[in-house]
């Protein structure tokens, strides 16, 4: 049974996603002025904070096991420094392939130096707007990776949402271990969204 202080914040949560995303779709023009209203209250009432995502390899091994995982994803609408924090498991939209999404560590941020082990390698500072991923498994070697030592910064745009829960199996499940910051935000949101049977039904392993 979710209590009513929780459900408080987590219409707060939906209030806030369902301005953002109906304001973003307003600036690109795809909503008008007088849809802009309509848009907010049907996000309110219609939609989730989340979704359901199958990912699969070595690369965030343990948090999420080789042989796949069904993911519980909370939205990010618009990505920035004030709504996901270094430590969060992100998804991304893959930089090498467009149709593509990678699951991965939110490693730094815009204004962090980033420092090579390689003294060949000039130390950075990540500009604004981009973001530093990687791999949980530190056994892989960063081709295998396939992360930000790879293929370099990422723009916190390609952010589309960060992972909350785990099912690896029927009997392995759990939430996922983000920033602190996040896991406080996250909570009324996994208590109201997360549906294990349903996950479970998802599952592809």
């Amino acid at each position: 049974m979710v209590s009513l202080p929780t459900w408080f914040r987590y219409i707060a949560h939906k209030l806030e996603y369902s301005a953002t995303i109906s304001w973003k779709n307003y600036q690109r023009g795809q909503i008008t002025d007088r849809e802009l209203g309509d848009a907010v209250w049907k996000n309110l009432f219609q939609g989730k904070l989340t979704y359901l995502h199958w990912n699969k390899g070595e690369e965030m091994a343990p948090s999420i096991g080789a042989q796949g995982g069904t993911l519980l994803v909370r939205k990010i609408p618009a990505a920035d420094p004030r709504r996901v924090f270094v430590g969060d498991v992100v998804v991304l939209k893959d930089p090498e392939k467009a149709d593509n999404y990678l699951v991965r560590r939110l490693a730094a941020i815009e204004g962090y130096e980033m420092l090579s082990t390689d003294e060949k390698d000039e130390p950075f500072v990540l500009e604004q707007d981009e973001c530093w991923v990687l791999a949980d498994n530190e056994s892989l070697k960063p081709k295998e990776a396939n992360d930000s030592r790879k293929f370099g910064p990422v723009s916190m745009t390609d952010i589309v949402g960060r992972v909350i829960y785990c099912l690896r199996t029927a009997v392995d499940h759990g939430p996922v271990q983000n920033s602190r910051s996040s896991m406080r935000k996250d909570t009324p949101v996994l208590q109201v969204e997360l549906d294990v049977d349903e996950m479970a039904k998802n599952h592809k392993a």
